[in-house]
């Protein structure tokens, strides 16, 4: 069963911060290449930067199977709407059907008209999952984020 922890103390914060690690190096280095996914975690999943989005406002939270981190979810409110910035799940826990239930959760925790997020064009294993699940690619997006290193996504959503 899955179940949801909200990301507040250290130790959270180090979880998230070791599945983004394992995640995104297995995921995003085919995509994005390695300097990229290096600049990323420093700049975006550091602890510090984890730190100062929650006091921000962004929402964090770990994905527990049995207790155990599966991964981790972020999410803002946006008046009646979630922006999802983050949504990861270990590789060898995908396919179960857990982000299905994350987005479901997200419907049911915080109600809002529509739930849109960002997602690498070339990332295709994502884009049709958010598919599948009812999003829609709206738009399209390039964002200098620094370091010579842009992200090049597409906008998607999904109303309720």
């Amino acid at each position: 069963m899955v179940e949801f922890k909200s990301v507040a103390e250290d130790a959270d914060v180090r979880a998230v911060v070791d599945l983004s690690v394992e995640i995104w190096f297995e995921h995003y280095v085919p995509i994005i290449g390695k300097a990229q996914v290096v600049y990323m975690l420093e700049k975006f999943l550091s602890p510090e930067a984890i730190q100062s989005q929650i006091l921000y406002g962004i929402c964090y939270q770990l994905i527990l199977m049995d207790s155990i981190p599966t991964g981790y979810f972020a999410v803002q409110q946006n008046g009646n709407d979630i922006f999802l910035s983050k949504l990861y799940v270990l590789k060898k826990f995908r396919g179960q059907g857990i982000g299905k239930q994350c987005l479901n959760g997200i419907f049911n925790i915080y109600s809002p008209n529509r739930i849109f997020l960002t997602v690498n064009k070339y990332n295709t294993t994502s884009i049709n999952f958010y598919k599948s699940n009812g999003f829609n690619v709206i738009d399209d997006v390039v964002t200098d984020i620094g370091g010579g290193f842009v992200m090049d996504d597409y906008i998607m959503e999904a109303q309720r």
